[in-house]
């Protein structure tokens, strides 16, 4: 991990948080540094909608992922969202933290960075818990911040805060309280974080670039499609040629490829309860992989190619998918 020691870290989450805090309205995209292994590829985990303190099948998914984590030599995990059922977590004492995620990812293989974003159900809780170094103190693999950026180089992650695009948890919250600090005034708040996305895609020089956050933007789920996502945002990661968009909140495993860019999107939300049987029709020639169980994603990517894989509760390979690229000439 190509951080600058623990203490250098957690002082700089700090110093976020305390920015964050105090600029409520204005979104900024922290950047981190990881860097890639010598031969400049990357592996890593996806899994999402998981925290349910190891019931509906989260530890037996946690010990797939380790099996599978070993054997790809992975660099870091990324949650995308849901991190802490039901309601997120209370406080930075919560023991949720803990009994949902220090003691369920216990391979050795799942002690690197946890990459997290916030999903509509963290939103419930204490949001300024999850985002608070005291967690990264607890236990240090966590990093979860409304939206960042982590650069590996050969690849561009840019994490998005999805939440509070949708209209209906401020319009029709169904009896649920939301977190809403660090959000209000919305509106400035949806324009600086687009704006700052965009920004940071048009300057990126990444062979990949890759969009991660918790709502759908094409989805055959229960939830399907996000609409306020594909309206504001994805029209800006179609202009800056982003190639994956991965998120969760559809607790199921999906590919669907684009009809009209190459984006590909890769839901990954089968970390614990799964919804069987919740599915919508959708176009065959655009879905190419569904999955109404448990279950997480791989990637491995290096300067030419990105292979995915999607796997089920048991360790299975249900879906493997892959692109390439020209390596460019330095001559």
């Amino acid at each position: 991990m190509a951080f600058r020691g623990k203490k250098t870290m957690f002082v700089s989450l700090l110093c976020l948080f305390i920015m964050a805090l105090s600029s409520p309205s204005k979104a900024e995209l922290q950047r981190f540094e990881h860097a890639a292994k010598k031969d400049g590829s990357l592996s890593f985990l996806v899994v999402g909608d998981w925290g349910r303190r190891g019931y509906y099948n989260q530890s037996e998914v946690a010990l797939q992922m380790g099996i599978v984590g070993e054997k790809l030599d992975i660099d870091f995990i990324i949650s995308t969202g849901d991190n802490f059922y039901d309601n997120g977590l209370t406080g930075t004492d919560d023991p949720a933290f803990e009994y949902s995620f220090s003691k369920i990812y216990t391979a050795p293989s799942l002690q690197k960075q946890w990459y997290s974003v916030v999903g509509n159900h963290d939103y419930r809780g204490d949001v300024a818990a999850q985002l608070s170094p005291i967690l990264q103190k607890l236990d240090n693999r966590w990093l979860c911040l409304r939206s960042f950026i982590v650069d590996t180089e050969i690849a561009e992650f840019f994490f998005v805060d999805t939440t509070p695009f949708v209209e209906k948890y401020f319009t029709d919250p169904e009896d649920h309280v939301y977190d809403w600090k660090g959000i209000l005034p919305r509106k400035n708040y949806l324009s600086n974080l687009l704006k700052d996305v965009d920004s940071a895609l048009k300057d990126s020089i990444a062979k990949w670039k890759i969009v991660v956050g918790h709502h759908t933007i094409r989805s055959a789920g229960s939830h399907g499609d996000t609409h306020e996502i594909a309206k504001y945002l994805l029209p800006i990661l179609k202009e800056n040629n982003v190639d994956l968009y991965i998120n969760g909140h559809d607790h199921c495993l999906e590919h669907i490829s684009s009809p009209d860019s190459p984006i590909q999107f890769l839901t990954s939300g089968g970390g614990s309860k799964a919804w069987r049987g919740d599915v919508n029709w959708w176009n065959p020639k655009e879905m190419k992989f569904f999955y109404d169980g448990q279950g997480f994603m791989s990637m491995e990517i290096t300067q030419t190619q990105v292979d995915i894989a999607f796997y089920d509760v048991f360790g299975r390979v249900l879906h493997k998918w892959a692109t390439s690229k020209q390596l460019y000439s330095t001559m």
